[in-house]
């Protein structure tokens, strides 16, 4: 499949997700990036998810490289030509997040689903883009990708 045969499914809705997304992976990146350098603001008696985070906190890398990523990812997402790759690069926070809401965070469900169905929306919709990676290594399109029969 060449470049110009790839399509985004829905493109109209896919742009207005995708900006959404990248608005709160870059903002949420920034944030987080902040907080590991400021501290995490925990009640004088920590829930479970403070704790949680004060034990993170303690690591001392986590939470900013988390933010960076983020951030990173989001930036990428504003521009269409990168897009296919920001959301891969969502792709293991948006599943963590996913996990870290159903499984422990429950009072944060309103944001980690969304977040997570921005995610896989905006996956289904650039699949055209991730199909060479699914190629048999005969095909004709990852031929064409690698350069041609002519190609080193």
């Amino acid at each position: 499949m060449s470049l110009e045969t790839r399509n985004v499914r829905f493109p109209r809705l896919a742009m207005g997700v995708r900006l959404l997304f990248a608005l709160f992976l870059f903002g949420t990146g920034i944030m987080t990036m902040s907080l590991a350098m400021r501290g995490y603001p925990v009640d004088e008696t920590p829930d479970d998810v403070g704790r949680f985070m004060m034990a993170i906190e303690e690591t001392g890398y986590l939470i900013f490289w988390v933010g960076l990523f983020k951030a990173i990812a989001g930036g990428l997402m504003f521009f269409p030509r990168t897009a296919p790759l920001a959301v891969l690069m969502s792709l293991p926070y948006a599943f963590n997040i996913l996990l870290y809401v159903t499984l422990f965070a429950h009072k944060y469900l309103a944001i980690g689903l969304p977040d997570f169905a921005a995610c896989a929306f905006l996956l289904y919709c650039y699949f055209d883009w991730y199909r060479p990676i699914f190629a048999e290594p005969g095909d004709h399109s990852t031929r064409e990708l690698a350069g041609g029969d002519d190609a080193l």
